[in-house]
């Protein structure tokens, strides 16, 4: 069974003013492996059950292919594989959120999509600092909601970064 949720222009700019008024920051939840993450829910366009990408050549292992939705070819991303969490299990509970970044559709696959949340500033904590040796800008901070951590993700900066190259840097800004 496919679940899709799409956010329409009004309730993005709703949300939008919510959150310039200090409500908080409104995020899509999802799971990869143990973990929970977080990412702007305005960055998503919808959630759809797993469907199995039509594969390309050479494309790095992370990069699953690609799919057709309504006309418009989307590159499909697992984050598991990209964030080299294990091998990626594909089953009833897969997930592929379909984001609109600067104009491009990208789809990406979660093992589970959560639930939206909105944390208070005060409930997002600062980045922890790693060596240089494995890139981690895309990590804006840390998420704490009662027991609760999310690891929050920039999903346009990671999806921008020089080795997905799947939205334009230029485009982005």
């Amino acid at each position: 069974m496919v679940q899709t949720m799409r956010t329409t222009p009004s309730s993005a700019a709703a949300e939008s003013g919510a959150a310039a008024k200090g409500a908080g920051r409104e995020l899509l939840t999802f799971r990869l492996g143990g973990e929970e993450y977080g990412i702007d829910i305005l960055k998503v366009q919808e959630i759809r059950g797993w469907e199995t990408p039509t594969a390309i050549a050479n494309a790095p292992a992370f990069i699953k292919g690609v799919i057709s939705l309504r006309g418009t070819i989307v590159p499909v991303v697992d984050l598991r594989l990209k964030f080299n969490l294990g091998e990626a299990k594909y089953d009833e509970t897969t997930v592929m959120i379909i984001l609109n970044l600067s104009g491009r559709v990208v789809g990406v696959v979660v093992d589970a999509v959560s639930d939206v949340l909105t944390l208070a500033a005060e409930q997002i904590k600062p980045a922890p600092e790693f060596s240089s040796t494995f890139d981690t800008t895309y990590i804006t901070g840390l998420g704490v909601e009662k027991d609760r951590m999310l690891i929050l993700v920039d999903i346009e900066r990671l999806m921008t970064s020089s080795d997905m190259a799947l939205v334009d840097a230029a485009s982005a800004a």
